[in-house]
């Protein structure tokens, strides 16, 4: 994925603001839509649930496989829902339809996948002058525990501590999550 390129989303957000703003309205930023089937927020991050998980290019069985993801826990971001299937989007970009049972709630994140192989650092507390709990490699799958809208602390297989959220992909930009 490149970095330069914003996601379609962020184009989106930023037309609603000018029209907002020739108008004299005030626009929401990210306006909260709720998916037709569940109720819950659209877009939003969750993570896969198995090991294999299949990626169809339309919501039915019927629809030809594009991909088969092969790594449970990984962040995706529903942007559609049709009855019991869910639009998704992974770090890459690439998307297609999921049956929703093969999703979990559960959050997780990637470190900065457009940063190929960079160390970012995994600080002990909240703040940029933090003692360093550890070095992620770009690409790192963590656990999301909890995010204040600046810091997520975010743990796995032996690290635990706070990572800036701007450089996980997995959370919204100013998201709070508890």
């Amino acid at each position: 994925m490149m970095a330069s390129r914003p996601h379609r989303r962020q184009v989106l957000a930023r037309a609603a603001l000018l029209v907002g703003c020739l108008f004299g309205t005030a626009l929401p930023a990210r306006a909260q839509q709720v998916g037709t089937a569940s109720g819950l927020p659209v877009p939003r991050y969750v993570s896969l649930k198995s090991d294999h998980v299949n990626l169809r290019e339309g919501p039915s069985k019927e629809h030809r496989t594009l991909w088969i993801y092969q790594r449970a826990g990984l962040p995706v971001e529903i942007t559609a829902e049709f009855e019991t299937w869910r639009k998704i989007r992974d770090s890459e970009g690439t998307e297609g339809w999921v049956l929703h049972s093969l999703l979990s709630g559960r959050r997780t994140a990637l470190v900065a996948p457009w940063k190929k192989e960079a160390l970012l650092p995994l600080r002990s507390s909240a703040a940029d002058g933090a003692g360093l709990a550890a070095n992620l490699q770009a690409g790192v799958l963590v656990n999301v525990k909890r995010c204040d809208g600046s810091w997520c602390r975010v743990f796995g297989d032996n690290f635990d501590g706070y990572m800036l959220q701007t450089n996980l992909w997995g959370v919204y930009p100013d998201e709070h999550i508890d």
